[in-house]
């Protein structure tokens, strides 16, 4: 497939998405129409012509924190999540393929027979030639989350942004389903989302963005054709930036 012309102002950019939003309105697992729909917001913007990979995370299947508090040892935990993220990033690029767009699963945790191992070259002359990148498995190792891996990812991928989609239109002063009320903010720092522990991504996450100087855009990414609106600049949202 040959890359389109690019729409956008952005060249290549990451898409991190929780494993929440891939439960629809379940209670857990996967929901075929919600991971059809998040597939066809990553298509419109391949369509645009921008470089794309996405990282997903596996709350919607098991969450390495939550099985350590529940007595679990933590290593063990998080490879458990890891493994959630590669079914659930075999799930995205199914339908990814479904809806004819051309996709490549690279883990972190070698299982050459499903997906490829992470190479960083290989996945940049994916994204070159028009092909979305799921990275899977997290980053291969335990104590970070898939926050931290989207802003590894990304640094490594020379990304111009992280695109983190939530179920919110970005960062408010408080949050907005418990507090109406609650003040929308267009443009913050990265330092200031560390200060005011806003939560946007782990601390991890957001102090690499910072170091490498990539921004962070938080959008709502259950809003059907948001994504592809945000990555054109239009649509609401909140920037996360360096200053």
């Amino acid at each position: 497939m040959s890359p389109q012309p690019n729409s956008s102002p952005y060249r290549r950019v990451l898409l991190k998405v929780s494993g929440e939003v891939l439960m629809g309105p379940r209670e857990y697992g996967l929901d075929p129409e919600t991971v059809a729909r998040v597939a066809g917001e990553v298509k419109a913007v391949a369509d645009m012509g921008v470089e794309l990979c996405v990282v997903l995370g596996a709350g919607n299947i098991f969450r390495g924190v939550a099985g350590a508090a529940a007595g679990m040892d933590r290593t063990t935990a998080d490879y458990m999540g890891m493994l959630g993220i590669v079914i659930n990033a075999l799930a995205l690029q199914n339908a990814l393929e479904a809806a004819g767009v051309p996709t490549r699963v690279q883990s972190a945790v070698r299982m050459d027979s499903i997906c490829e191992p992470y190479i960083r070259r290989r996945a940049m002359r994916h994204m070159e030639k028009g092909r979305v990148v799921i990275f899977a498995a997290g980053t291969g190792n335990p104590y970070f989350t898939s926050d931290t891996c989207a802003a590894l990812r990304a640094s490594e991928m020379a990304c111009d942004a992280i695109f983190k989609g939530t179920k919110v239109d970005g960062v408010y002063c408080s949050d907005p389903h418990e507090n109406p009320g609650a003040e929308h903010i267009p443009r913050i720092s990265h330092m200031e989302v560390l200060t005011r522990d806003l939560r946007v991504m782990d601390a991890t996450a957001i102090s690499l963005a910072r170091e490498n100087a990539i921004p962070i855009v938080v959008f709502n990414v259950r809003k059907p054709g948001n994504f592809a609106h945000v990555v054109s600049g239009d649509g609401l949202c909140t920037v996360v930036e360096s200053v």
